[in-house]
């Protein structure tokens, strides 16, 4: 798959900083070229956390796409409790200013490694 390789890593936790063990996190995002494979569901694909919260996804960075910015779409989900269904952006975009639902809460912190760019995003969710 052509792109720069994204290795994104975190925890999810709840409110009270207690790891989640077991959350399904499922992400989905565009190609390289902004593109979405709708029919054979490329580049999506769900995962859980382990005992300690901790989850591991290795990917691309996502293209842009016409009145969008760069994103990974998110839904996280502890055992109980309501989904969560977010985004998550790229720090430094320039078309992040100009996306109408950017959320500089959700810029996964991010930095360059010798193959590609690793990046870090925590979540917070309900599990009641």
């Amino acid at each position: 798959m052509t792109g720069t390789k994204l290795v994104l890593t975190g925890y999810v936790v709840t409110a009270d900083c207690e790891p989640v063990a077991h959350a399904l996190l499922d992400f989905w995002q565009a190609n390289d070229h902004g593109q979405y494979d709708n029919s054979g569901y490329t580049l999506r694909g769900h995962q859980f956390t382990d005992s300690a919260g901790r989850y591991r996804l290795i990917t691309i960075v996502p293209g842009l796409y016409p009145g969008r910015t760069e994103h990974i779409h998110v839904k996280v989900q502890g055992l109980k409790g309501p989904i969560l269904t977010t985004q998550l952006y790229l720090p430094g975009v320039p078309q992040n200013q100009a996306d109408s639902i950017f959320d500089p809460k959700l810029v996964m912190t991010v930095q360059d490694t010798s193959d590609g760019m690793a990046a870090i995003f925590n979540f917070v969710i309900s599990t009641q």
